[in-house]
């Protein structure tokens, strides 16, 4: 993966600090309660979400999608969102916000869904099945459904599916995955189509072929077990080439889902309405049961709390979009049984850690007492506690296939809020210039809560923090630059998809370092590369015990970052609204079931 990886995690973080930060792992239906207390229980129901995914036929990828029992047709569901979307166009979507708003609008080749019990499958969305697979997985065929139109009521043909992938070669397109790009191009991929076939060059064929309107059939060099689950991210979903506007195509997509758009202003509303071209019978996901949505940005999480909490008027037919429960209202919610059993709740991806920037603190003994001293309690306490999240003893998420609960080479859960002796010995021969470290943090309220306690836990072993203040909009652009002026800083990550290769490979690939890139610690070690490159030529079993070994060695002898915390979400919606369960796949709302009970 490429430098825009780390725009998921960027959008994660600012996310957090946001404080949609959140309650308990119940992977499925609501359960309100008391749940969220109770960690190891919390990360037992969390491995639901860590099972392998499989891959569907063509009888399971057939519409429509089963019913959501008690569902009915009608009215308009409201859906409240600080932050305006990131992006509208397909290709430049990687992050929650907008990937929640793509489920409604646009369809991809193959799709995730999910069931009852939180266990995750891809089945075809406009493809028949999820894929055939030939020549060890190198080579991978997709046939098109019958009758899958756009809003405008044209066909969507294999040439379609050809441009939406080809256009992301395009330099306007910037903030998207690349998996599919770089597997098919390698890492200069922009070189092989500069044009992004919009001059008329395409892929070659033995690249990339539609020998009709109906096939698409995808070659690489190494086999990509992966691709359905890759190409079932809102980031590769289809752009018609008949609608595509380029840079002008953000602000009135194409719809090939269940809504579209009706209007636009940018930063304040978003109107969806129905897509009468979308045909329920080739859609094994996504229902229309609402008119419409009317989302609404500039609704601070904490207004939008209180609203849900009241329950009054509109509010009762309101969700939150990627926002959740404001931290200091949590217990308002947990203590009131009527807004408590209208919430959402679960364990997210996301592994926070405190990174080193290897290019300037190189001396292991630090970075090891750093990874005992830091106090993950502390750090919890500021987003909401036990319902935020939960002590991360090492650099998987519970979510993940190939967790280990009791993987904790540092005693993160003996000792969540550090063990100052062990660090103090580590650090009793370094001298005092290597002790000195600079400590980025946001310029948020969490950031803020962040630095005191990092600043707490390190001069309490004998380091000296410098803290410097980042404008928390260009956070990870700050961060990511190679010669930043920072020792340490808190960034988090989380897998695109139930694999590994989605964490270790865009973190500590050493062809990752450079500007821009989510390799934040700026690892580069022959292991690590080799260890990466084995794991991603393997089939699933073998390749979980590659990762395995990989973790390991980074946790124990590399040391680029130390684990703090997992995060949780935890979100409430309106008492009108009916179908509202946690999504495994988005760690949101599964805002493609939602209706109103009136």
């Amino acid at each position: 993966m490429l430098s825009h990886s780390s725009r998921r995690a960027r959008a994660v973080v600012i996310a957090l600090a946001a404080g949609s930060l959140v309650l308990t792992a119940a992977c499925s239906k609501n359960t309100g309660g008391k749940s969220g207390t109770d960690s190891k229980k919390d990360q037992n129901q969390a491995a639901v979400q860590s099972k392998a995914v499989t891959y569907v036929d063509a009888a399971g990828s057939t519409g429509p999608a089963k019913d959501v029992p008690g569902a009915r047709s009608g009215g308009t569901i409201t859906v409240y969102q600080e932050a305006g979307l990131s992006h509208l166009d397909p290709g430049q979507i990687y992050v929650s916000d907008a990937g929640q708003v793509a489920n409604l609008l646009f369809r991809r080749l193959t799709q995730f869904q999910e069931d009852d019990k939180g266990n995750v499958s891809v089945a075809g969305d406009l493809a028949t099945d999820s894929g055939k697979s030939s020549d060890g997985g190198k080579t991978w065929t997709f046939t098109l459904k019958d009758g899958i139109k756009d809003e405008n009521g044209n066909a969507i043909t294999s040439a379609d599916v050809r441009h939406s992938i080809e256009r992301l070669y395009a330099k306007f397109i910037f903030d998207g995955p690349t998996y599919l790009q770089t597997w098919l191009s390698g890492a200069d991929y922009r070189k092989a189509l500069p044009g992004g076939g919009f001059d008329g060059k395409h892929l070659p064929a033995k690249v990339l072929d539609t020998p009709d309107d109906k096939t698409i059939v995808f070659h690489f060099d190494t086999p990509r077990q992966d691709l359905p689950q890759t190409l079932a991210m809102a980031g590769y979903a289809i752009v018609p080439a008949k609608a595509d506007t380029k840079e002008k195509y953000e602000k009135k997509p194409d719809a090939t889902g269940p809504y579209k758009i009706a209007e636009n202003k940018a930063g304040k509303l978003l109107k969806l309405v129905k897509n009468t071209n979308w045909d329920p019978k080739t859609d094994s996901v996504r229902h229309q049961y609402a008119d419409g949505f009317n989302i609404q940005f500039g609704v601070t999480e904490s207004t939008q709390t209180k609203r849900l909490i009241a329950d009054e008027g509109d509010n009762k037919n309101a969700i939150q979009l990627t926002n959740g429960v404001e931290a200091t209202q949590i217990q308002d919610v947990i203590n009131n049984p009527e807004a408590s059993k209208r919430t959402v709740k679960g364990y997210q991806p996301y592994v926070m850690q405190l990174t080193f920037n290897l290019d300037r603190v190189k001396d292991i003994k630090v970075r090891k007492a750093v990874a005992y001293a830091v106090n993950s309690k502390s750090l919890i306490a500021g987003e909401g506690g036990v319902y935020g999240g939960d002590v991360a003893p090492n650099y998987f998420a519970p979510t993940l296939p190939g967790y280990e609960p009791a993987y904790d080479p540092y005693g993160r859960l003996k000792t969540p809020q550090g063990n100052i002796a062990k660090a103090k010995e580590l650090l009793k021969d370094v001298p005092a210039s290597e002790k000195k470290l600079v400590f980025a943090y946001g310029n948020s309220e969490n950031g803020q809560k962040r630095k005191v306690a990092i600043e707490d836990a390190l001069t309490k072993v004998g380091f000296t923090i410098v803290s410097k203040e980042i404008d928390a909009a260009s956070y990870y652009e700050q961060i990511g630059k190679l010669k930043n002026p920072y020792d340490i800083y808190i960034s988090g990550w989380g897998q695109d998809w139930p694999s590994p290769a989605t964490v270790v490979t865009p973190i500590y690939d050493g062809s990752q370092v450079f500007d821009g890139s989510s390799n934040y610690s700026h690892v580069k070690d022959p292991k690590v590369d080799a260890l990466i490159k084995k794991a991603l030529t393997e089939k699933p079993a073998e390749a979980a015990k590659t990762w395995k070994e990989a973790e390991h060695y980074l946790l124990e002898n590399v040391v680029p970052s130390a684990p703090l915390w997992y995060t949780k979400q935890f979100q409430i919606s309106g008492s009108n609204v009916g179908g509202a369960r946690y999504g495994s796949v988005s760690s949101l709302i599964d805002i493609t079931r939602l209706y109103l009970k009136s």
